[in-house]
């Protein structure tokens, strides 16, 4: 198996454990935002142990595979500042590269004329190759591993954790109201309606359920019954 099949077997894997993953925390989120507080189901139950073991598996692969790409917990502890303050990491020469270097310097010092000095800097330009290599791998896993994972791990469990309870309450529509796209719901007057608020939804709007269908509605149109 060649580098590029490796690499897209990669991708793949990380696309579809994204895409399960993520499929469960949507299902997660709608149960939390639309059920009222009763005994979970089995499938819902499923889901979050499957969500958990996710997300504990997720943190130790790439806790390891850090420690793989940089084994100097010092190292990585600064990349992780510099990354908070959202600064540029020190470009680093890795150990073959030193060592290239040194080799390619006392060659030429030797005289790559001489069988030494030539052997030194053959061996050199090799480090120097296995160096850049090394830069290379860790980038591309950087790119193409690390980074597909880390938004699929604590930010959105994190989300579902905190997700209060939704309140709900009735309420009677005062005027008929033309859904303007899929994310409203229509209403027809003197009908009753379900409405709650959700996070980051616009002061001037409510969620709204009638039956099976859902939708923000304007406030405007509504008196909420106590």
């Amino acid at each position: 198996m060649d580098a590029n099949t490796g690499l897209f077997k990669m991708k793949k894997f990380v696309s579809d454990a994204s895409t399960v993953f993520n499929r469960a925390v949507q299902f997660t989120e709608e149960k939390l935002g639309s059920a009222e507080k009763t005994e979970l189901d089995a499938h819902f139950e499923n889901l979050l142990q499957r969500a958990d073991k996710t997300k504990a598996w997720t943190e130790k692969i790439l806790k390891q595979t850090e420690s793989v790409l940089q084994p100097n917990p010092n190292i990585r502890m600064e990349d992780f500042v510099y990354e908070k303050l959202d600064k540029k990491k020190r470009d680093r020469v890795n150990h073959h590269e030193v060592l290239g270097h040194v080799l390619v310097d006392g060659g030429n010092d030797f005289g790559p004329g001489t069988t030494y000095g030539n052997a030194l800097v053959k061996c050199g330009q090799a480090q120097l190759r296995i160096g850049n290599a090394e830069r290379e791998f860790i980038q591309t896993t950087s790119n193409n591993f690390l980074q597909p994972l880390h938004p699929s791990a604590p930010p959105q469990i994190n989300v579902i954790a905190a997700t209060p309870n939704i309140e709900k309450k009735q309420a009677r529509v005062l005027y008929d109201y033309d859904a303007a796209d899929s994310s409203e719901l229509t209403l027809l007057a003197d009908e009753l309606i379900t409405v709650y608020k959700t996070p980051g939804l616009d002061p001037d709007w409510l969620m709204a359920e009638r039956g099976p269908q859902k939708g923000k509605v304007p406030t405007t149109y509504l008196e909420v019954l106590e």
